[in-house]
C-alpha cells in the first residue's frame, strides 16, 4: 500500500476544520448533520469515535491495522477499510488526510488511494455548541474509481447511501 498514490486532486476538500463548507466544483458532494444529544460524556465518546475510526467500525467496516485502545488516527497514516456486503468483501486503501481536535470540534478526513472503488474524500466531524448539543456531520466528495470499478459506479453509489445512513446512526445509541 505504501506505493499507492492518492487517487484525487482536492486533498482536504472536505474541510473538516471549517464550520461552513463550500465543496469544490465538479464533484459529487454530500453533507448532512444529525444531532446526537447533549452532554460532556456524549461529546467525549463521540469525538473519540470520530478520531479513532469508531464511526466506520460501528457501521460494519473493519480497519486494518486496527488502532490500539485509546489511540487516535494520525494524518499520513494508511489503512485498509474492509467492507462486507453480503458475500462480497471489498478492501479499500485509504490515507488519513486530516485530523482536527479542539474543545468544540473533532474530525477525521480520509482520502482514497489508487485501487479504491471510488475516488475522493470523506470526513466525520463531531461538534458541540455552547448549550452542549453534540452533532455528527458527514461530508464527502465522490467520483467514479478507475479501472474495473468505473463500470460498477452506479452500484457503488447505492452502497454508499446505505453506509451513509449507518454512519449517521453509528453514535446515536450513545445519546439515548
Amino acid at each position: 500500500m505504501s506505493q499507492r498514490d492518492l487517487s484525487y486532486s482536492v486533498v482536504g476538500g472536505t474541510a473538516p476544520g471549517a464550520e461552513r463548507w463550500q465543496p469544490p466544483d465538479r464533484w459529487r458532494a454530500y453533507e448532512r448533520t444529525v444531532r446526537l444529544g447533549t452532554g460532556t460524556d456524549l461529546w467525549n465518546t463521540a469525538s473519540t469515535a470520530a478520531l479513532s475510526w469508531g464511526i466506520k467500525t460501528r457501521s460494519g467496516f473493519a480497519v486494518d491495522p486496527p488502532l490500539e485502545e485509546g489511540r487516535v488516527a494520525r494524518q499520513g497514516e494508511r489503512y485498509w477499510l474492509l467492507a462486507r456486503i453480503g458475500p462480497i468483501h471489498v478492501r479499500e486503501p485509504v490515507e488519513v488526510v486530516a485530523t482536527f481536535a479542539t474543545r468544540r470540534r473533532a474530525a477525521l478526513a480520509y482520502g482514497t488511494l489508487a485501487g479504491h472503488p471510488v475516488s475522493g474524500e470523506e470526513a466525520f466531524i463531531v461538534s458541540r455548541d455552547d448549550d452542549e448539543n453534540v452533532n455528527l456531520t458527514l461530508r464527502s466528495l465522490t467520483r467514479a474509481g478507475r479501472g474495473p470499478w468505473r463500470a460498477l459506479f452506479p452500484v457503488i453509489l447505492i452502497a454508499q447511501r446505505i453506509y451513509r445512513r449507518r454512519y449517521l446512526r453509528a453514535l446515536r445509541h450513545d445519546s439515548e
